[in-house]
């Protein structure tokens, strides 16, 4: 009896093994027959020798598997150990490696790397400096179908390329405006739709907000937490891609129009009050731990019904399903009815906005040595099959449409999170500059204090905003004249993306 049911359990993982070798099978189609063992080298921005082993489980131990002839070397441009065990001179900041000077290492030095695993930030200046190989002669070749792949996607990575195609992704991640649909209704409130342009979201968050003291109800937050006016302003000018300095960090750029509507609008929210404050949490959180309770939402304002809408990516998601599922464990919580929009939209570019996260793009180096492979490679980490397995995680999702699919079979608006392209960097040059002088962030200090004297009416935006400017310049001129002085490195703000 034990052995026919051995020889049973045998034929049905025997099987098993069968079906998943010709699913994958049909994933590798167009890889080469041949036997003869070749090295593909694949490059990342960062690692060390404890993350090896996730890069390879995460990318590519089921190529290899599928394919035995295909041996990979993992590469890094910067090594984590180096600046974990790295001493500096008291005094002196740590210096930090060039990224993108790194990376150009990896595409064109002696042995280049043949696939780079990068981030968006990248993209266009990568294109832009011939770096990378073009991809759609290769796609038309091999009739590799891309008509699936959500808009946030590839049109992203075709803006960054001028239209072109220079990476792919089998993943990414994205944000949304969550809304609470009872809210507006029991106020006779018409919701927030897509693309709807900043100050119209403001607007409705106006309308929406009602009560006093702690039963507030809040119209809107930039993120699900409380900030502060001055960061809140951060996250809304690089929404709209405003600079603080110049692309040589040599001057201040805050005195303008531009930054003025932007101080003018974030600290109305804060004087109307129609966000939630810090003060206001603090004052939650003092009540509860008076009272002896557990707040099993952190503060979460939105989950707890008392934010009508706030920004949040798409792992907020299974969030406010935990708490739904467990609502009958917490006393006197009812489940918040919500739905989600795209974020809000600058009227200068309203098919652009958001914290949209392509932090896994797949590229092939110009230089590459081994191109065909590293193109059966990319055919594969972006086929339907691959995509098919990815759409089980609830963290992440997927670049095909077909297999996107709403966490838990919840009803939401899921193009809210797949229609919107990319922001582009706002400078090319930003991540060098603050590489370089470290101490650049103090030219933003001041504009903590001065921004909350508009607040509270001691200052008007413009007066502000003048002394942001002139302490700023201040703060750069002493950098540009003494470059080895350092600053005041610890002083960088917490300036959160949107979602």
């Amino acid at each position: 009896m034990k052995s026919k049911r051995l020889v049973k359990k045998v034929a049905t993982m025997g099987l098993t093994l069968s079906m998943v070798t010709g699913m994958l099978a049909a994933c590798s189609s167009g890889t080469t027959d041949s036997a003869e063992k070749r090295v593909l080298r694949i490059g990342f921005v960062s690692g060390s020798q404890d993350t090896e082993a996730y890069y390879r489980q995460q990318y590519t131990d089921t190529y290899e598997l599928m394919n035995p002839n295909i041996e990979f070397e993992i590469v890094s441009a910067i090594n984590y150990d180096d600046s974990r065990f790295e001493q500096s001179e008291p005094g002196k900041p740590m210096q930090t490696p060039d990224e993108y000077e790194a990376l150009q290492k990896l595409l064109t030095g002696d042995n280049p790397i043949d696939v780079l695993v990068f981030d968006y930030r990248y993209l266009k200046r990568m294109t832009q400096d011939n770096l990378l190989m073009p991809l759609d002669p290769l796609v038309q070749k091999d009739k590799f179908d891309l008509s699936d792949y959500v808009p946030t996607v590839i049109d992203g990575i075709k803006s960054a390329g001028e239209g072109s195609l220079y990476a792919l992704t089998p993943t990414f991640n994205s944000s949304a405006l969550f809304y609470n649909k009872k809210l507006f209704a029991d106020n006779g409130i018409t919701p927030p739709t897509d693309k709807m342009e900043w100050q119209e979201i403001f607007n409705l968050a106006r309308q929406v907000a009602k009560g006093e003291g702690e039963d507030r109800t809040f119209g809107f937050s930039f993120n699900r937490w409380a900030s502060d006016g001055f960061n809140d302003s951060m996250t809304y000018s690089q929404a709209l891609q405003l600079k603080t300095w110049d692309d040589k960090g040599e001057k201040m750029l805050v005195n303008s129009d531009q930054w003025a509507e932007v101080w003018t609008t974030v600290s109305s929210l804060y004087k109307e009050n129609i966000v939630p404050t810090q003060q206001f949490m603090q004052q939650l959180y003092e009540k509860q731990s008076a009272a002896g309770g557990n707040d099993p939402f952190y503060g979460d304002l939105f989950i707890k019904g008392q934010l009508a809408m706030t920004i949040g990516d798409y792992n907020y998601i299974n969030e406010l399903k935990r708490a739904s599922d467990n609502a009958s464990k917490i006393q006197d919580f009812v489940p918040v009815d919500w739905d989600v929009v795209t974020v809000p939209v600058s009227p200068n570019d309203p098919d652009t906005g958001g914290n949209i996260n392509l932090s896994q793009l797949m590229a092939i180096n110009s230089k590459a040595q081994n191109d065909k492979d590293a193109w059966e490679f990319i055919k594969f980490t972006n086929s339907k099959e691959w995509a098919k397995l990815k759409s089980r995680s609830v963290y992440e999702m997927v670049a095909r449409k077909e297999f996107l699919k709403p966490i838990g079979n919840l009803d939401y608006n899921m193009d809210a999170f797949t229609t919107l392209k990319p922001l582009q960097p706002s400078s090319i040059d930003n991540d060098k500059i603050i590489r370089e002088k470290p101490g650049i962030w103090e030219a933003q200090s001041a504009a903590y204090q001065l921004f909350q004297d508009v607040i509270d009416g001691k200052k008007e935006v413009k007066e502000a905003l003048a002394e942001w400017e002139t302490q700023g310049n201040a703060v750069l001129d002493r950098i540009k004249n003494n470059p080895e002085g350092g600053g005041d490195i610890g002083i960088m703000p917490e300036v959160r993306p949107i979602g």
